[in-house]
């Protein structure tokens, strides 16, 4: 069988932190005298926390100072992590370990192409650290998905060819991102919402390793 790289983004596609994400975003707005929507939250999937908090005060219509700004932010993140220091193994989405089983078996290059930076701590948190060969997350890139950067240093990383490697998304960016890379784009989620991939499943259930063995021999 030939070795393909298989780079996983983290929100949503391997764990849901977008729900802590959403809480921490949606107490911040609170405290400064407005609302912020799940459907609103849903617009910064992928998007970094800088970026994010950004948008939420445009649409809280709220400007703030720097020193503030980077309160905001820090205050946004100690909440997240409290959040996420009480993760376990159980938020893991449905049927991710099989198909990391399955490609580890089969000698496939793992690699983490995350925006988040925290992601190796989730790792850890969920016990999947030791599944990924490289972990590349917000701490390694200077550009935001759609810009490709994240995933062609994880399939650096793994040593595979951009062209080898099969990227798993649950956002726009993120499914713009691995096609501007030059690799097979998997959507999880609402075909929809993610109609640029290459192909979409609602959740990793649906991909057999029949799929997977194909997406290896193309």
């Amino acid at each position: 069988m030939k070795r393909k790289g298989f780079i996983f983004d983290l929100d949503g596609v391997i764990v849901d932190t977008a729900k802590y994400h959403f809480l921490a975003w949606k107490n911040l707005a609170h405290s400064m005298g407005f609302d912020f929507t799940e459907t609103q939250n849903e617009q910064l999937k992928g998007v970094s926390r800088v970026d994010s908090l950004n948008k939420i005060l445009a649409w809280g219509n709220t400007t703030v100072s720097e020193d503030k700004f980077q309160a905001l932010m820090t205050l946004k993140n100690d909440e997240y992590l409290g959040y996420i220091d009480k993760m376990n193994d159980s938020e893991i989405l449905i049927d991710v370990p099989k198909v990391l089983d399955f490609l580890k078996q089969n000698n496939q290059g793992i690699a983490l192409g995350s925006a988040s930076k925290n992601a190796r701590r989730i790792l850890e948190k969920v016990k999947l650290i030791s599944k990924f060969d490289a972990i590349v997350d917000g701490n390694d890139v200077s550009k935001a998905k759609p810009d490709p950067e994240v995933f062609l240093n994880a399939a650096s990383a793994i040593t595979c060819d951009p062209k080898d490697c099969v990227v798993f998304e649950d956002s726009v960016a993120g499914v713009q991102a691995a096609n501007r890379a030059n690799m097979i784009s998997i959507g999880i989620g609402s075909r929809a919402v993610l109609h640029e991939a290459d192909y979409v499943f609602n959740d990793f259930s649906e991909i057999s390793e029949g799929f997977i063995k194909e997406l290896i021999n193309q």
